[in-house]
């Protein structure tokens, strides 16, 4: 009998959202390479909206109606806010095989869909075979599907998804087989913003492919989601080191959200670098007279243009100036 999974929703707001979880044919031809890919859930995940929203569409599409197609998601954010773990997570609750495809311009669509290679036939001679890319396997389903870096992708790889994307819900192979859309497989994407900002291979979707997902975006969290975040992976972190790189992430974020260039940053403060590397760099540095201010130094600035590090040390004085006096950790 199938999992029952409940997403709340964290505002509050909204009824709680129960969905069955999916259960993985043990008759799959690729049965363990594909049930060793289905995600681990992660104790410390804080939905912070992204999973509840996922759920609701998820729901409507199991619920059906008539004349309803299959919607397929692209979180759009800038860097560090967390788009590809939402997805994951996902994946993980609703115990499906998790693809995470990275779209660069450097891949072609013949690595993405599958091409026909010359294989030995044994006998001294060579057979041609059908070999499945990248996205194709994924299809063959069960399976989350996220392709990661949609603006990155060249034209050749977008237009060859089209015909999934759309009402056709297909991918025709160049050896003449089609590939339909699963009842178990959902497609999901994610990109940054395309906008002034420093992301090297980005460029604007093509509306005709733009208009063939549910585009939604992804801020970075809020003081209070950042304090559940680090409350919940870090029970033994001193309360006034959680409220001080609160109060740097979220006003360096701000600034980075600000049109005027001449007190914004030009790079946020990601949630690898709230939530992995500050707190590594406490414990690198947790004898040190400032802690904070070592591990602010070993662990955040090297990520910062050498431009833009006036703009943080503002940030840092007007926030923090100076690192609590108590221990970082116990």
């Amino acid at each position: 009998m199938a999992e029952t999974v409940s997403f709340p929703d964290p505002t509050g707001e909204g009824p709680t959202i129960e969905l069955d979880a999916f259960d993985l044919p043990t008759d799959l031809p690729d049965f363990e390479s594909r049930a060793a890919k289905i995600p681990e859930p992660d104790p410390w995940y804080v939905d912070i909206g992204m999973l509840y929203r996922f759920a609701a569409l998820e729901k409507v599409r199991r619920d059906g109606g008539s004349g309803l197609a299959p919607q397929h998601i692209a979180v759009r954010g800038h860097m560090g806010t967390g788009k590809d773990h939402d997805i994951e997570q996902f994946a993980a609750l609703l115990h499906l095989p998790y693809f995470r495809i990275p779209l660069t311009g450097e891949v072609r669509d013949i690595t993405l869909i599958g091409s026909t290679k010359l294989h030995g036939d044994g006998k001294g001679g060579t057979e041609s075979r059908w070999e499945d890319g990248d996205i194709t396997r994924a299809l063959r389903g069960p399976a989350i599907l996220n392709l990661s870096e949609l603006n990155a992708a060249g034209a050749e790889t977008l237009f060859a998804l089209h015909g999934l994307l759309d009402r056709h819900h297909a991918l025709d192979l160049p050896n003449g087989e089609t590939v339909r859309l699963r009842d178990d497989v959902r497609v999901f994407g994610t990109m940054n913003p395309t906008d002034l900002r420093d992301y090297a291979g980005t460029q604007t979707l093509n509306k005709a492919f733009a208009d063939r997902w549910v585009i939604w975006e992804k801020d970075f969290p809020s003081e209070d989601e950042l304090s559940s975040m680090l409350q919940r992976r870090y029970v033994d972190l001193a309360e006034p080191y959680i409220e001080a790189i609160v109060r740097l992430a979220t006003e360096v974020n701000e600034s980075f959200g600000s049109t005027d260039s001449g007190t914004s940053v030009e790079t946020p403060m990601s949630l690898r670098a709230t939530l992995d590397r500050l707190p590594v760099g406490l414990r690198l540095h947790e004898t040190a007279d400032d802690p904070l201010r070592r591990a602010w130094e070993s662990m955040v600035l090297p990520h910062v243009d050498a431009y833009d590090r006036d703009h943080y040390e503002t940030v840092w004085n007007a926030v923090v100036r100076k690192g609590p006096d108590s221990a970082p950790w116990g």
